[in-house]
């Protein structure tokens, strides 16, 4: 079955944020959390650095309405130079208005709240903030 998942890169903290975002959504990750000594060597590459082998290969956290997010550590020290977009928000779109509400807050709990939630003239319950990560959430809930 097709699907659509989002892809987080971040510099060092991807198990934090992950683990933030498991207590969330109070899901469970879809299998283990693959960390970057599990892998081959790749060809041509120096040699992982001890400092870099706990960092996550990958990680996947399903969330809401059979959508992942999936992630990785990309450090400097292997090449990577990670730059934080604002172009991109993860939508959520939650059944109730108390999910809604719970959601929000979690997310923003040491983040920015750019647009508290508010009932909109297109007939929903929006919202918009940052996460402590980065990160940008939309909220558009129509439960009245």
């Amino acid at each position: 079955m097709a699907r659509v998942s989002t892809y987080f890169n971040f510099t060092r903290n991807t198990e934090e944020a992950f683990l933030f975002y498991k207590s969330v959504f109070r899901t469970e990750f879809a299998g283990p959390i693959m960390r970057l000594k599990d892998g081959p060597p790749c060809p041509g590459q120096p040699p992982l650095a001890e400092a870099d082998a706990n960092l996550v290969m990958h990680v996947a956290l399903p969330i809401l309405g059979g959508h992942v997010l999936m992630g990785t550590d990309s450090p400097e020290s292997m090449g990577f130079k990670l730059n934080q977009g604002n172009n991109v928000y993860l939508n959520l779109e939650p059944d109730t208005r108390a999910e809604t509400e719970r959601l929000f807050a979690a997310l923003a709990e040491g983040g920015k709240v750019e647009m508290a939630l508010t009932d909109m003239f297109w007939g929903a319950y929006w919202g918009c903030l940052t996460d402590r990560f980065g990160v940008r959430w939309m909220f558009n809930c129509t439960a009245k």
